[in-house]
C-alpha cells in the first residue's frame, strides 16, 4: 500500500505493529491520520483480519471518521465493527456475554434521563421528598458510588438479594445517610429488574465478566490481536483495566495521546497513567499541521508551565501568521461589542477575494453565562450565530418519545411505556398509571401486558386506549418484515405522534423526527451486509446520546472550551479570560494544583483550535458568580512577550494588580507555589534536582517561595534554596 504524505514520525509510528507503543500527539499533528494508516497498514502489508483489530476512538464521531478514512485508504465500502467508542465495544462484548449473568442479549440502555424517571420513582415509593435538584444530586452520588468490585457481585448477579447483603450495601454507603441507602438500592433493584444497564454499567459489567470467567477472558485475548486507543489521556483506570486486560496475551497496545490535552481529570481521567506508562516503542508527534507558528509558540510559552506533561514543542513549517490580538474592555459590553466589530470586518472582505465566513468563527468561553453579553452584542449587530452543545439531538422530547414507541414495539419496555403510554393524550392519568403498575405486579408481567389485561374490562376499554394497543400490535407484527426505518414512519403516525406535532404546530419537532429517520437508514446503509435487528439498533443508538445532528450553517459558533475538544476554525476569540474565571478559582481551591494544571490545558486546548488568528478577550468590573474584581487571567501573561499585542484602554497598573491577585488566589486556593529568581516555579509534588542531594521531591514551599522543602531519595527531607533546584 501506498504511504504517502506522511512525515518521517508518522511513518514510524505507522510501521510500529508490534509491542507496546506510546505515541504522543500533539495537538493537530495528523493522529487520526497516524490511526487510519496504521490500521491499514495491518490489513493490507502485515495481512491482519480486520476481526481481530480492537481501534477505540473517544467519540462516536471520531469512530465513524476513522471508518471512513480506512475505507478510502483500503479501497473497501465497508470497515470492521470493532473500530468504535469503548462504550460500543462494551455492548458489543455484553450482546455476547451478558447472559451469564442471567440477562438477555437485549439488554436496555438507559441515559440520562432514563435514570432520573427511575430514581423519581425510588424516591416516590420510599416517600421520601424530593426536587429536581435532590433527584440530581443522588444520582451523582448513586454513579460515585458504583463499581464493580461490590455492588455486582452482592447485588446484581445474585438471583436472592439476602438481609445481609442488603446490610453490606448500606454498610458501604452508610456515610451519606440512612434515606441514601434505601434510594440507592431501590434503584439498583429497579435497574436489575429492567435489565437495564447506564453507561458507566456498561464498563463495569464488561470488567466483572473479564475478571469472573477465565474462558472469556481467553476468548477475547485470543480475538483482539492488536489494540488500538484513541485520546488516551481522556480514558478513565477502569477504561485502562480494559484496554489492557484485552491485549495481555499478545502483548500488542498501541495508545494515541496527549497529557497537554486531559481536561476531564475532574471527572475520572487519568493523565498520569499515560505519562507514567513504560512502552517498548515512544514516537512523539509534535508537527502541527493546523495552526501558525505564532499561535504554536504561544501554546507551547503556556503549556510549559505545567509539570504532569511529557516534554515537546510544537512546531509547523507553514506561515508565522498574524501576531494574537488581546483586548482589555472596560467592561463586557465593551468586550462583546469590540468581538463584533472584528468579525464584522472580517466578514465585510468576503465582498472581495479573502473574505470570512460566519461559520469560520468560534467563541470559546470557560464557562457558558459567559455568552450572554456576546450573545446580545450579536443580536444587536445582526450576527448570525448557535450554541453549541445546547440541547442535544437524542436528549430532545420528539426524538425520545419516537424511540420510546420502537423500545416498546421492540420488547415489553416499562420505562419507555411509562414515557409515551399517554403522549398522545389518551386520559390515562397518575391513578390509571398506579392502578396499571399494580396489576402488572400481581399478574407477574410488564405493564404494557397489564394494560392489555385491563383493557379487556370496563372503564379500560376505550377507544384511545385499545387504539394505542392496537398500533403496538400491527407495528410489532411487521417487526422483520420492514426496514427499521420504515418501523419508525409507520409507528408515529400509526400512534398519532406526528399528528400531535403537526396540530401543535412543532415544525422544529417534525423537522427533528424527519432527521432522525434520516439517520436511521444512513445506519441501516452503514450495516447493510450485517443482520440488524431492532434490538441491536436501540442498543447501538442508545450510546449516540452526546451526538451533535446540527445541520453546519453559516453562523458563528458558541461553546465552552471543553466542547471545542476535537474541532479547529480559522479564527477563534477565548472570551472572558480574567483571572479566578480562568483559572476558575472554584476549581483550584477544590482541587489545588492538579486543577491549575488542568485549567492552564483548557487554555491550550483553546489556544490550538485556532488555525489562521487568535484573539484573547477580557474586561474590567465585578464578576458575580465569582464574587471578585476582575484582572487578565496568568494565561495571557504566560505568553511569551512579542507574540500578542494588547488593545483597549488599559492603565499599566492592571497588570500589577492582576500578579497581585493572582498570588492572592494561589494563597487562598492554598497552592504551594513558588519563584525563583530564574523565573521557575515550582509546586508540591515537583521531581527536583540538586547538585549536591540528587533528585527529590517538593513536599512545599514556604517564605514567600524563596525556600522549598523537598524529600530527597538518598538524603531524606532538606529544605533548600528554590534557585539551587531544577526541575526533572
Amino acid at each position: 500500500m501506498k504511504l504517502e504524505g506522511l512525515n518521517d514520525r508518522q511513518l514510524e509510528a505507522v510501521k510500529a505493529t508490534e509491542g507496546k507503543v506510546r505515541i504522543i500527539a500533539g495537538a493537530g499533528s495528523g493522529k487520526t491520520r497516524v490511526l487510519a494508516y496504521r490500521y491499514a497498514y495491518l490489513v493490507d502489508e502485515v495481512g491482519i483480519d480486520p476481526a481481530n483489530i480492537l481501534c477505540l476512538t473517544f467519540t462516536n464521531k471520531a469512530a465513524q471518521e476513522m471508518r471512513g478514512r480506512i475505507c478510502r485508504i483500503l479501497g473497501i465500502e465497508q470497515a470492521n465493527d470493532f473500530i468504535c467508542t469503548v462504550h460500543s465495544f462494551c455492548v458489543k462484548f455484553l450482546r455476547e456475554e451478558i447472559f451469564r449473568l442471567g440477562y438477555p442479549k437485549n439488554f436496555q440502555i438507559l441515559d440520562a434521563e432514563d435514570m432520573k424517571a427511575l430514581a423519581k420513582e425510588s424516591f416516590t415509593e420510599l416517600k421520601i421528598d424530593r426536587t429536581e435538584s435532590t433527584v440530581e444530586q443522588f444520582l451523582h452520588n448513586f454513579s460515585k458510588d458504583k463499581f464493580p468490585g461490590w455492588y455486582l457481585p452482592s447485588v446484581i448477579v445474585p438471583t436472592e438479594i439476602k438481609a445481609e447483603q442488603i446490610q453490606e450495601v448500606q454498610r458501604l454507603i452508610n456515610l451519606r445517610g440512612d434515606n441514601y441507602a434505601k434510594l440507592f438500592i431501590s434503584t439498583l433493584l429497579k435497574q436489575k429488574k429492567y435489565f437495564a444497564l447506564d453507561f458507566n454499567d456498561l464498563i463495569y459489567f464488561t470488567i466483572h465478566i473479564l475478571n469472573e470467567f477465565p474462558e472469556v477472558c481467553q476468548k477475547w485475548q485470543m480475538r483482539m490481536n492488536y489494540v488500538m486507543v484513541d485520546e488516551v489521556q481522556d480514558c478513565t483506570s477502569l477504561e485502562w483495566v480494559i484496554y489492557q486486560t484485552l491485549s495481555a496475551k499478545h502483548g500488542n497496545l498501541f495508545i494515541v495521546g496527549d497529557p497537554d490535552q486531559n481536561i476531564y481529570e475532574w471527572r475520572g481521567a487519568d493523565p498520569t497513567a499515560f505519562v507514567v506508562y513504560k512502552p517498548d516503542t515512544d514516537i512523539i508527534l509534535d508537527q502541527n499541521y493546523r495552526s501558525t507558528s505564532t499561535i504554536l509558540d504561544a501554546a507551547n510559552s503556556i503549556i510549559d508551565y505545567n509539570t504532569l506533561r511529557i516534554k515537546k514543542n510544537l512546531y509547523t513549517v507553514g506561515e508565522k501568521g498574524d501576531v494574537i490580538t488581546h483586548f482589555h474592555g472596560k467592561d463586557e459590553k465593551e468586550e462583546a461589542d469590540w468581538i463584533s466589530q472584528q468579525i464584522k470586518k472580517l466578514t465585510k472582505k468576503k465582498l472581495f477575494k479573502k473574505g470570512a465566513a460566519y461559520s469560520d468563527f468560534a467563541i470559546l468561553v470557560r464557562a457558558s453565562y459567559l455568552t450572554r453579553s456576546i450573545e446580545q452584542s450579536f443580536l444587536k449587530n445582526e450576527i448570525p450565530y448557535v450554541i453549541w452543545g445546547g440541547v442535544r439531538f437524542f436528549e430532545r422530547k420528539e426524538i425520545k418519545d419516537s424511540l420510546s414507541y420502537l423500545r416498546l414495539i421492540a420488547g415489553d419496555d416499562d420505562i419507555a411505556f411509562k414515557r409515551i403510554a399517554n403522549v398522545p393524550s389518551r386520559k390515562i392519568g397518575e391513578s390509571t398509571m398506579e392502578k396499571i403498575a399494580e396489576t402488572a405486579k400481581i399478574q407477574g408481567c410488564s405493564m404494557y401486558e397489564a394494560l392489555k389485561i385491563m383493557s379487556q374490562t370496563k372503564g379500560y376499554n376505550k377507544d384511545s386506549i385499545l387504539q394505542f394497543i392496537e398500533a403496538i400490535e400491527s407495528v410489532r407484527d411487521c417487526v422483520g418484515k420492514m426496514s427499521i426505518s420504515d418501523l419508525l414512519d409507520y409507528i408515529i403516525r400509526k400512534s398519532g405522534l406526528m399528528e400531535m406535532y403537526r396540530r401543535d404546530e412543532e415544525e422544529e419537532r417534525l423537522e427533528n423526527i424527519g432527521e432522525l429517520i434520516n439517520s436511521i437508514k444512513t445506519y441501516e446503509a452503514d450495516h447493510k451486509e450485517d443482520d440488524i435487528t431492532l434490538d441491536q439498533y436501540l442498543q447501538d443508538i442508545a450510546l449516540y446520546t452526546n451526538a451533535d445532528y446540527a445541520k453546519d450553517k453559516d453562523q458563528v459558533k458558541m461553546m465552552t472550551i471543553h466542547q471545542a475538544k476535537g474541532l479547529e476554525f480559522p479564527y477563534v476569540f477565548i472570551a472572558g479570560l480574567s483571572e479566578g474565571i480562568m483559572p476558575n478559582k472554584r476549581s483550584v481551591r477544590e482541587r489545588k494544583h492538579k486543577a491549575m494544571e488542568e485549567e492552564r490545558r483548557l487554555m491550550y486546548v483553546a489556544v490550538t483550535r485556532a488555525e489562521q488568528k487568535l484573539f484573547l478577550t477580557e474586561s474590567e468590573g465585578y464578576s458575580m458568580q465569582g464574587g471578585f474584581e476582575k484582572y487578565p487571567s496568568r494565561f495571557i501573561r504566560e505568553i511569551k512577550q512579542g507574540l500578542f499585542v494588547t488593545e483597549g484602554k488599559m492603565d499599566q497598573s492592571i497588570w500589577s494588580k492582576a500578579i497581585t491577585f493572582s498570588k492572592d488566589l494561589d494563597k487562598e486556593c492554598e497552592l504551594n507555589i513558588c519563584d525563583s529568581p530564574e523565573g521557575q516555579l515550582f509546586f508540591e509534588g515537583n521531581k527536583v534536582h540538586h547538585n549536591h542531594f540528587g533528585d527529590g521531591t517538593v513536599i512545599k514551599a514556604y517564605d514567600n517561595g524563596e525556600f522549598c522543602e523537598v524529600d530527597f531519595e538518598s538524603f531524606g527531607v532538606r529544605a533548600i534554596k528554590s534557585d539551587k533546584l531544577s526541575l526533572l
